[in-house]
């Protein structure tokens, strides 16, 4: 095995949505060697929004579009985004920090947090099995997959209807199924019932999925009739909440009771050098402009750190 690369970074920024893209941009401009890691595509839960009302500056933009612009600001002032580089290992306490891919060893003064939320599991025992074989979690990476297909997406709110909606691109038919009543925006969930390629199962709970090496079907309960029904399936999409993504830093970073990074109002955790932005941050409201001032914050807040060790 070949020994990894070992590489000196002035700040690094653990993800790649909005929050972490923002904080890209903003250190990459005062001239600092910034690297931005992302486990999985850039963008973050934002980037599978079919259209966005509510960021000021636009009156309706794709998450891809919104998402796309800033991966491109960011670049031009010098940031690197490395994608699908899956970090192993995290020092937040050492000195220079030190963060461990798969394929490198970054050494560096500043870490920025903004790995933002995992999606949560298919609660159900069969979900390993067919993970990835008809269950998954990323639309955007795997939607294609199934052109001319039958797709199923599991969940009630605005990330699931966003989903649906940008799935019916490729969907022979798709079924939106959801326990309860549909809590996602009334544009997004008027954009869904429009679609004549599209069923809306409420009050509907996935029991048992079906199928030998792939999924083929899934068996559904309707809680109101307490009817029970088989659904021939090709996929199902799983978007039934989150979760933040803290495992890497659980016993080195004060979290809360809901598992999230505690920080205060400049984005500075108890550790000199580390600060956390986004959906990530304990903090009572998550909307993109959040994300954007906390990846502002965290970044202006980073270079003023930096400056001082010199």
């Amino acid at each position: 095995m070949m020994a990894k690369q070992h590489i000196e970074k002035d700040i690094i920024i653990i993800g790649a949505g909005m929050a972490g893209l923002t904080a890209a941009l903003y250190a990459g401009r005062m001239n600092l060697r910034t690297l931005v890691l992302e486990n999985s595509l850039v963008g973050g839960q934002i980037a599978t929004a079919s259209d966005i009302e509510n960021f000021p500056g636009f009156e309706r933009v794709s998450g891809m579009e919104l998402i796309g612009t800033l991966e491109k600001q960011a670049k031009n002032f010098g940031a690197e985004i490395d994608e699908f580089d899956r970090i192993e290992r995290v020092d937040l306490k050492s000195a220079p920090k030190i963060v461990e891919t798969e394929t490198r060893i970054y050494e560096t003064p500043v870490i920025i947090i903004a790995s933002g939320m995992n999606r949560r599991k298919l609660p159900l025992p069969q979900e390993p099995h067919y993970f990835n074989r008809g269950v998954h979690y990323c639309e955007l990476c795997d939607g294609h997959t199934y052109q001319d297909k039958i797709i199923t997406v599991m969940g009630g709110g605005n990330a699931a209807v966003d989903a649906a909606n940008f799935l019916t691109k490729y969907a022979k038919h798709l079924y939106l199924i959801h326990r309860s009543q549909l809590r996602a925006d009334k544009s997004s969930q008027d954009a869904l019932y429009a679609n004549p390629k599209v069923t809306v199962m409420l009050e509907t709970e996935i029991t048992h999925l079906v199928g030998e090496d792939r999924l083929t079907a899934i068996e559904l309960l309707h809680k109101d009739t307490g009817k029970t029904e088989t659904l021939p399936a090709d996929s199902i999409f799983v978007n039934i909440g989150v979760l933040p993504n803290t495992d890497l830093f659980v016993g080195q970073l004060a979290l809360t009771e809901s598992g999230y990074i505690a920080a205060d109002e400049n984005c500075r955790t108890e550790i000199p050098g580390v600060f956390v932005a986004g959906d990530i941050r304990e903090k009572e409201i998550h909307q993109l402009t959040t994300a954007a001032s906390d990846g502002t914050t965290a970044a202006l807040h980073a270079e003023k750190y930096l400056a001082s060790l010199k």
